[in-house]
């Protein structure tokens, strides 16, 4: 293609986007494309300017050595696949993303004017905290297809079945009564007795008398629509319902192949197609995930031994260990006891050379382990516990509370706290019994994108790291480890399993077979 020609054609490209080439960046770019092909020449314009957006610009003029470093990042080799078949992630290494509701796309941390995460988060990092929670589920409930005005109105009908979006402002600005109407806030209790709908424009007393409520846990500090009318400064409630949830492939296919969830890939391993195939081709892949591993207790170690003899034949991919890991949680010797537990349950892996040899074992710390109280995200064992361990068994880690796993293209959170007693327990209003409270749960936490939906004093958060808990995009797999009985419900594309207490509920946990999805409940009781 003649340099003309091309110029203009990479000069419209970018201001489609916004964007303006200086002229040395325009005279890079149009050597750099010469030998393209015209059928080409779109998609890697695409592609380049995609790869600009990434980068943190000053302004919409375009320099020569951003251009430079897009079109390196564009000719990068995309065989990165084999090294990202099996990642953990811990909370500390999770990507942080922030919405940018002007440009309406994620960007990293490090595109915006915020500061790096600290443990001893500021005032700041208080209030960002529940504003970005409200931003991302603003955006997310603004796409759902009942709050999206349609472009042209076909049939005089179709724009009266779409609703609304108001604020608490738009609210708190009139004088006259204002009826049915559907804001998205959070409900928190201001006054004794009292609940208030707040987002990040006001706040509003609401009157709950005559609220019905959709299934779904409603706590304080949970986000809701929800739809009334208002007078006289108090918005009356007639229903409250969670905002929408959209499966990952409808995010991804708004927000591209970001890397939400964290580890080495520098794109969304959802996109893989190398992976994918892996992943269908072993079928043999199997998870098995166990809570409340009392390892100072003879009988939990004795159904150990049973589990490890049952599987020598065929070692799973994985076991994943939740804590609690001694069942007398405090106390001076706490430390002491439970090094010597799990130098006893290396033993017992060294009885069995192959699994010794072909699994991993993944340990995840529990509510009452030792560590710096409840606060959320959780670290993982001290080192001086867990060294002799991991001397004798090599394949093992200690992760943090929460953690993620990436296992091919699958995404998987693991998180262990006992959230359903603390969910009912904060109730503003406790569901009827028409849907079992698992369902209602796992709805809960899903709409909310957020693995705790409760008050900071009941569930403490570094502040800084609240990021940590989102649960958005949709995993296709959450493990929620609680001492609830065990539980396996899918809700929007994504499979959410409890192996409830080992010792207490007949010694029962949950494999996961990767390949198919699927989950099988097994127990040890009477073995």
């Amino acid at each position: 293609m003649e340099p003309e020609r091309l110029r203009r054609r990479l000069s419209s490209a970018f201001r489609l986007r916004g964007l303006l080439l200086r002229p040395d960046a325009l005279k890079y770019l149009t050597e750099a494309f010469q030998s393209t092909s015209e059928e080409e020449l779109d998609n890697v314009t695409e592609n380049v300017i995609d790869a600009v957006e990434k980068q943190p610009l000053s302004s919409n003029m375009i320099e020569q050595p951003t251009v430079e470093a897009a079109v390196q990042e564009c000719s990068r080799a995309p065989d990165e696949a084999i090294e990202n078949v099996f990642n953990i992630i811990g909370a500390f290494d999770i990507p942080r993303y922030i919405y940018n509701s002007e440009r309406k796309k994620f960007l990293p941390l490090s595109m915006t004017d915020l500061p790096g995460p600290s443990l001893f988060g500021t005032a700041r990092d208080k209030a960002e905290l529940f504003r970005e929670r409200y931003s991302i589920l603003q955006q997310r409930t603004h796409r759902h297809e009942l709050f999206t005005p349609s472009p042209v109105v076909a049939h005089p009908d179709d724009s009266k079945s779409k609703f609304q979006l108001k604020t608490v402002e738009t609210l708190l600005g009139n004088t006259a009564k204002v009826g049915e109407v559907i804001v998205l806030g959070m409900i928190t209790q201001l006054k004794e007795g009292k609940f208030f709908l707040e987002d990040p424009t006001g706040v509003v007393q609401l009157d709950l008398s005559k609220a019905q409520f959709h299934s779904g846990l409603y706590t304080e500090s949970c986000f809701v629509l929800a739809e009334g009318w208002y007078e006289d400064e108090v918005f009356h409630v007639n229903a409250f319902g969670f905002p929408p949830t959209e499966p990952s492939a409808t995010t991804r296919a708004f927000y591209g192949n970001i890397n939400f969830f964290g580890g080495p890939s520098s794109s969304s391993v959802k996109a893989s197609a190398k992976l994918k195939q892996l992943e269908e081709e072993n079928e043999d892949a199997m998870f098995v995930f166990v809570s409340d591993v009392w390892l100072d207790q003879a009988e939990v170690l004795e159904k150990l031994h049973t589990m490890f003899s049952g599987y020598s034949s065929a070692p799973p991919t994985c076991f994943f260990f939740c804590g609690n890991f001694s069942s007398a949680p405090y106390g001076k010797n706490q430390i002491q006891s439970l090094k010597g537990s799990l130098k006893a349950l290396a033993d017992i892996i060294c009885e069995y050379p192959s699994i010794h040899k072909s699994s991993r074992f993944v340990f995840v710390p529990g509510p009452e382990d030792p560590g710096p109280g409840s606060i959320l995200p959780r670290p993982p064992l001290a080192e001086y516990i867990t060294q002799e361990f991991r001397q004798l068994v090599p394949f093992s880690v200690f992760t943090t509370n929460p953690c993620r796993i990436q296992y091919c293209t699958q995404e998987i959170i693991i998180f262990r706290e006992d959230l359903v007693n603390k969910m009912c327990r904060n109730c503003v209003h406790f569901p009827s019994s028409n849907m079992d409270i698992p369902n209602h749960f796992v709805k809960t936490i899903l709409s909310q994108g957020h693995l705790t939906p409760l008050p900071l004093y009941v569930s403490p958060v570094f502040w800084a790291y609240d990021y940590a808990l989102r649960v958005y995009p949709v995993p296709d797999l959450l493990v929620i480890a609680d001492k609830h009985d065990p539980f396996t419900v899918t809700n929007t594309e994504c499979l959410c399993i409890n192996p409830g207490s080992f010792p207490r509920s007949g010694f029962s946990f949950k494999v996961f077979y990767p390949s198919n999805k699927t989950v099988e409940d097994s127990k040890l009781q009477g073995l």
